[in-house]
């Protein structure tokens, strides 16, 4: 008798968990590509971005998220928005949180949250490369007290401890279900925001001491051709002050933003990228309505 076939299993599953815990690294891990910017800095990931893991009998579509956070300027709130629909809209929910960190209220937060939002869920305590053993069970344990998940994952997503398993164990709780996407669809950002997202990568590395959280990037002009792209972007900050760090000595940190950028957009966007940067002061951006709309890659015509 032939072998009976093999459902396929699809579903949205919400990457939640507090700020720099390495809800990016980790889809961009799972996905194997890069779909959301990774920064020292934490709270850079601003939106819901949505990464494919394509399998033979499986699709999974991971929704990476802003950081759990008690919301205070109009960005923030809307950054917690963006937590708080993921949860709606998922089959599961993955809880990640730095094992290699100590535990804290705001750790104690991020599970009543899911708790409260989406209670089926499984945790992932990520970078335990970095984390003696003997204190893996009671942190494990500490975590099992305060809510009932699914299963309890140690891992590495930088190191790429224990995906795999992580994978099967996802998919093993889909439902049947399509396939939501071709094949070589691997995120559903628009080309324009992703080019603003590597250019906001590349400005938080070169200025994440001095300009950590108040810098953003809008593209204004996105032109793709066969031979060569061009990319006109803004990098908005709050103070007239801040102008001069982003730009440096002669031009030369915007720059060396603007090489980093070039050759990381080249891999997205080949053969050639030419790439144009400029400053603008926009004071209390993060408070502005049009500005946060503006950030939101959904608003795109």
């Amino acid at each position: 008798m032939p072998e009976p076939k093999k459902l396929f299993k699809s579903g949205f599953v919400a990457v939640v968990g507090r700020p720099n815990a390495g809800k990016s690294t980790l889809v961009n891990a799972l996905v194997g590509e890069k779909v959301s910017i990774v920064t020292p800095v934490a709270q850079t990931t601003r939106n819901r971005i949505l990464g494919i893991v394509h399998r033979p009998d499986a699709q999974v579509v991971l929704m990476d998220t802003p950081g759990i956070h008690r919301p205070l300027s109009r960005l923030n709130k809307q950054m917690m928005a963006f937590v708080r629909e993921a949860l709606e809209e998922r089959d599961l929910t993955l809880l990640i949180a730095d094992a290699s960190a100590p535990f804290g209220k705001g750790d104690e937060f991020a599970v009543q949250f899911v708790a409260e939002h989406a209670p089926r869920a499984i945790l992932l305590l990520n970078k335990i490369d970095r984390v003696h053993k003997p204190k893996l069970l009671p942190l494990i344990d500490r975590y099992a007290k305060l809510h009932d998940f699914e299963e309890i994952f140690p891992i590495s997503a930088l190191k790429g401890m224990q995906l795999d398993e992580v994978t099967e164990a996802v998919i093993a709780r889909l439902p049947e279900g399509p396939a939501y996407f071709p094949d070589d669809i691997y995120t559903d950002q628009p080309e324009r925001f992703l080019a603003s997202e590597i250019i906001r990568e590349h400005v938080i590395r070169n200025t994440h001491q001095e300009l950590p959280h108040v810098s953003a990037v809008v593209v204004e002009r996105f032109e793709e051709g066969e031979a060569l792209t061009r990319i006109h972007a803004i990098i908005l900050v709050e103070r007239d002050s801040q102008k001069p760090i982003i730009i440096g000595a002669g031009g030369s940190r915007i720059k060396q933003i603007g090489t980093e950028a070039r050759q990381e957009l080249e891999k997205v966007f080949p053969p050639k990228v030419f790439l144009q940067l400029f400053v603008r002061v926009e004071p209390n951006w993060r408070d502005s309505q049009s500005v946060i709309a503006s950030l939101d890659y959904r608003n795109e015509s």
